[in-house]
């Protein structure tokens, strides 16, 4: 039986291009910039200076602060500059650029394909080993997963939930990884339970992906305490809280966290690079990314190093197409649109999308009717028709008193709106103003 969350949800075109497409490994560009923000929290340290010369898995800069993350070399050579460049989010930050040099790679690394089953490390190696890899959530949200694992006083997790759901359209990095590294990824789900001191993981994965779901169950019955769950195909089924509730039906509460309802949540790609630090002594620096579009000529899912430009993934899959309209970072659904093609790869890159001009446009927006649709498919049973006057109004504080905060921004109220309204847009501005109010509080 098929799960799934409710209330809401919706169910846009799949338009899974690249669902049948093996990953290839991409060339090693000539030159990289590593970004040192991408991932939530501090920036971290940096460790190097121009002129420097760096291997493959080197350290080059280190967390600071509770909230961080290491971030490695994912090329040898020499580092170029330490500078600001523009990252994903379309403003200047700092980077390391790298011109690369041959490909070498740390000694310590182990490279070879065999899989690596026995866990030796005890629990508190094993976050320590994460925390020194740099790993992070893999599926956009790049949270520094050695953080997670470090559960409030009084909290305890009964179980790990895995998210294979992959229900943004266009986007098949997490299918494939589930088909080609099944193992690796149960292995690292094995992992992350004794890091949880947990005895029940439950990997939920969406049906549109039935040779996923039958290739991961097969699998698993080797992997005491793992199931597979098969959800039904419904967005944003791979939200957190959504993905809980179709699985175990626990509700988080407003402004809580997973483990409040004694789970935690990781992503398949976030479990592969787990299994790769702990049993290959890999740190994160290079992951899957979905390159696609209807009219790429050569659509994939490519292994990029951490810093090749997005210009490099659109060549390989056959160039940009000349009725472009809008590429982005991410699906189509939460994805955020790029003002350059020269923008590094980080860490939660998911995927590419390349969308031709005829659907990247804005309509015309009209008048709100009344027609309740954004309410009935809001996932976190919010009100968008209500929020956005206030948001058009700066009413925030009253945004923050009609739960704002709890919005996902999945994008499903403006999706179905016949009104053409941007409501995830002011309901965003409202999310950043209302931050701005509690920070002031606080002062």
């Amino acid at each position: 039986m098929f799960k799934t969350f409710r209330p809401g949800g919706i169910h846009p075109s799949d338009n899974k291009l690249t669902a049948g497409s093996e990953i290839r490994g991409l060339p090693v560009p000539g030159q990289v910039s590593i970004p040192m923000n991408q991932h939530i929290g501090a920036s971290p340290k940096i460790l190097v200076e121009k002129g420097d010369l760096v291997k493959v898995g080197q350290l080059i800069a280190q967390e600071e602060g509770f909230i961080s993350a290491n971030i490695h070399s994912s090329v040898s050579g020499k580092v170029l500059k330490v500078d600001a460049v523009v990252d994903m989010s379309g403003y200047k930050r700092k980077a390391i650029t790298i011109k690369v040099e041959g490909d070498e790679w740390l000694e310590e690394i182990d490279t070879s394909t065999e899989l690596v089953k026995e866990i030796s490390l005890e629990r508190h190696e094993i976050v320590r080993k994460i925390n020194e890899s740099g790993i992070v959530g893999m599926g956009g949200a790049t949270f520094p997963t050695h953080v997670k694992l470090m559960l409030p006083r009084g909290k305890k997790a009964e179980y790990l939930i895995v998210n294979g759901a992959e229900c943004e359209p266009y986007l098949t990095s997490d299918h494939v990884l589930i088909l080609e590294k099944a193992e690796q990824i149960l292995t690292g789900t094995s992992i992350m339970m004794k890091a949880l001191d947990v005895d029940k993981a439950i990997i939920g994965i969406e049906n549109n992906k039935l040779d996923a779901i039958a290739h991961m169950s097969t699998q698993a019955e080797h992997y005491p305490g793992i199931q597979v769950q098969g959800l039904k195909v419904k967005y944003p089924q791979g939200g957190e809280k959504q993905l809980i509730q179709a699985l175990i039906n626990r509700e988080v509460p407003s402004g809580g966290l997973p483990i409040d309802v004694g789970a935690v949540v990781f992503n398949v790609g976030t479990l592969l690079a787990t299994y790769q630090a702990i049993q290959k002594n890999k740190p994160l620096f290079e992951r899957v990314v979905t390159v696609t579009g209807k009219y790429l000529a050569n659509p994939g899912n490519l292994m990029v190093r951490i810093g090749t430009p997005v210009s490099a993934l659109i060549e390989a899959c056959g160039g940009l197409p000349e009725n472009t309209g809008k590429i982005i970072s991410g699906g189509p659904m939460m994805g955020k649109a790029l003002n350059s093609l020269e923008v590094p790869i980080i860490k939660g890159t998911s995927g590419i999308t390349v969308l031709p001009d005829t659907e990247s446009t804005r309509k015309e927006i009209h008048n709100c009717i009344r027609c309740s649709k954004c309410i009935t498919v809001c996932p976190m049973g919010l009100e968008p028709y209500l929020l956005m006057p206030m948001g058009e109004r700066e009413l925030f504080e009253r945004m923050e008193e009609e739960w704002t905060m709890d919005c996902i921004e999945c994008g499903s109220c403006s999706y179905i709106c016949p009104s053409n309204r941007p409501l995830l847009d002011y309901i965003r501005l409202g999310k950043v103003e209302i931050n701005k109010i509690r920070r002031a509080r606080k002062n």
